[in-house]
């Protein structure tokens, strides 16, 4: 009887531990501007306030901001916006549950007003896809798919302005495909991992996504539960924005001289088997980025004075001898922006693209201009990829990295006119796997 009363309360007393009001995740830095900051955070269904106390690094003085939105569902994912800012200048944060302060916090710089008044800036950011952690209830059976995630430990240590995650920063699994509470509850219990705290509140972080966030493998435009998982997406990572009326994710960001342009190939992506041509010529039907996201991105390209105009998609673009999916695949669309860029002479333009479980960069020649591109980052933690078959010796590689976990450091560096892109994989300690650069002389039409 005393060992059944002692497993009663030991039982009892865990389960009041475990609904004790507390942060399941986070901080993670969001966008930092020059004047604003998004810090998002998810929290247990038990709390009913979250605040965020901000300071001057250094100061006394602070203020503290309250949650206003939706608390106590299941889960609970929220973004706190701090405005009125000073640029270049750094701020220490701490969060406070239910009104009583807890050990999360950290610290975020403002970017600084350097146009007009100083050189460019030099930097770098962070970026990658394909992160699998392992839950072996929900896995196929066989050997873990997910690798060392200690990668996490030594992204954590980088001082990067930013990490963009290239596609599949979570996977769901069969068991969450079709329902809704999976998809919420994959992206949750994947962020959540002890791993990935420090790193999140390290930089900020922005995300675009591939098949497997997106929900099933491969799929497209057809996924039943796409304005589900469009939600959820947007509630783990606080981009700066989502696409336009209610659709896609789509969005951009800038640092320095750098546009990033963060594009959605699913929502409006044909089928991968839909034909390619019809009666010989590009098939106008099957599109990838589709046409409202397209013209977004045209316009985008024309506005922006970038020195390098980053075009990041979850897919490769160039790979002419790929097997896999890429946007070659969609010749129509693929060559209405080739087709664009030449036209009107856009210059500095890459691509950096995920998904292929190696990193390589595929460099395709341009008749009359510069050649094009991509970058591709992968994996981060999920299962690595040997070249083979016509990819073994694919002679539009430049760099190739295969069989080895790793992230990509992309830093900016020079004078004005005098810009250089360096390109560094790294390995699961921060190794160098592999290095190459280009200068923006080398894009733009001779």
């Amino acid at each position: 009887m005393k060992v059944i009363i002692k497993v009663i309360f030991f039982t009892v007393l865990s389960m009041q531990i475990f609904a004790q009001p507390r942060i399941l995740s986070g901080p993670m830095l969001g966008p930092v501007e020059l004047r604003d900051v998004k810090i998002w955070v998810e929290v247990s269904p038990e709390v009913k306030l979250v605040s965020l106390q901000y300071a001057k690094k250094g100061e006394a003085k602070s203020k503290t901001v309250h949650y206003k939105g939706e608390l106590g569902n299941e889960f609970n994912p929220i973004t706190f916006t701090l405005g009125g800012l000073d640029f270049n200048t750094t701020y220490q944060y701490k969060l406070f549950v239910n009104g009583k302060t807890t050990s999360a916090g950290g610290e975020f710089t403002t970017k600084d007003l350097w146009q007009w008044r100083k050189p460019v800036p030099d930097f770098s950011f962070l970026t990658g896809s394909c992160s699998y952690f392992n839950e072996p209830v929900f896995d196929r059976p066989g050997t873990p798919y997910g690798k060392d995630s200690s990668i996490f430990d030594a992204m954590a240590k980088e001082k990067a302005a930013f990490m963009l995650w290239l596609g599949d920063a979570w996977y769901t699994r069969d068991v969450d495909y079709y329902s809704e509470w999976g998809l919420w509850y994959r992206a949750s219990r994947d962020r959540s991992l002890p791993v990935l705290q420090p790193f999140l509140k390290a930089m900020p972080q922005f995300g675009i996504w591939d098949d497997h966030d997106y929900g099933p493998n491969d799929i497209g435009k057809n996924y039943i539960l796409k304005d589900a998982t469009r939600k959820v997406f947007n509630s783990y990572f606080c981009n700066p924005s989502a696409g336009e009326n209610g659709q896609g994710i789509y969005t951009m960001t800038s640092w320095g001289d750098v546009d990033v342009f963060m594009t959605d190939d699913r929502w409006w992506r044909s089928a991968d088997r839909m034909k390619d041509s019809v009666n010989g010529e590009p098939n106008p039907e099957k599109r990838m980025l589709g046409k409202q996201q397209m013209e977004w991105l045209k316009n985008s390209l024309l506005y922006s004075n970038a020195t390098f105009k980053i075009i990041a998609v979850g897919s490769q673009v160039l790979n002419p001898v790929s097997p896999f999916d890429k946007w070659r695949d969609f010749p129509a669309e693929y060559d209405e922006l080739m087709n664009f860029l030449t036209e009107y002479n856009i210059n500095g333009v890459l691509f950096l693209t995920g998904d292929r479980h190696h990193s390589e960069i595929i460099k395709v020649e341009r008749e009359g201009t510069y050649p094009l591109y991509d970058i591709t980052c992968s994996p981060l933690t999920s299962g690595t990829h040997t070249f083979g078959a016509a990819e073994k010796n694919n002679p539009y590689r430049v760099l190739g990295i295969d069989e080895k976990q790793n992230y990509t450091r992309l830093s900016f560096s020079g004078k004005r006119n005098e810009r250089k892109l360096t390109v560094e994989y790294l390995g699961v300690k921060g190794e160098k796997l592999g290095e190459w650069s280009v200068s923006e002389k080398e894009l733009k039409k001779p």
